[in-house]
């Protein structure tokens, strides 16, 4: 809804065709704020597993629809349409890189399995293990003492 509304007031008034390309840009710097402030600053998550979603081509085929027809509403359904159809493959060349083999130890691996292995995300089964053992290896600096004092509530 933000690209519709700043796209509007900047093609009604000044026949910018930039609306949500500027919406996402803003987007972007504040998602950018929020993973190294309080995935990084607060829990100590790797900022390279937080994986972010690329809107930049949907934005522009967005704009680039709006400037060649000069109307709004098949702006909103083609252009709409696009941004839907557009954001998966938007997302190839983040991923693209997670997919190179690596040696690690002696054995073949793609950087996201690597990355996986070296930190242990809740819900698989090797995070189940560590739970199960007692270890509390997966948490960061200021979240492992919280953790210690409820784990002492542990009904048998």
């Amino acid at each position: 809804t933000f690209p519709a509304a700043v796209q509007a007031v900047l093609w009604w008034r000044y026949r910018l065709p930039f609306g949500a390309v500027v919406c996402v840009l803003g987007l972007l710097l504040g998602e950018w704020v929020n993973r190294y402030l309080n995935f990084w600053g607060w829990t100590y998550f790797p900022v390279n597993s937080c994986f972010p979603s690329n809107l930049m081509p949907g934005a522009i085929v967005l704009d680039v629809v709006l400037m060649l027809t000069n109307s709004m509403t098949v702006t909103a359904v083609l252009g709409g349409m696009a941004w839907g159809l557009l954001f998966y493959p938007g997302n190839w060349p983040v991923i693209a890189p997670l997919h190179v083999p690596v040696e690690y130890n002696g054995m073949m691996m793609t950087l996201a399995d690597l990355q996986g292995y070296h930190y242990v995300r809740t819900g698989t089964p090797e995070y189940i293990r560590m739970v199960e053992k007692g270890t509390l290896r997966t948490f960061g600096k200021d979240v492992a003492p919280v953790s210690a004092f409820f784990s002492a509530f542990k009904g048998e």
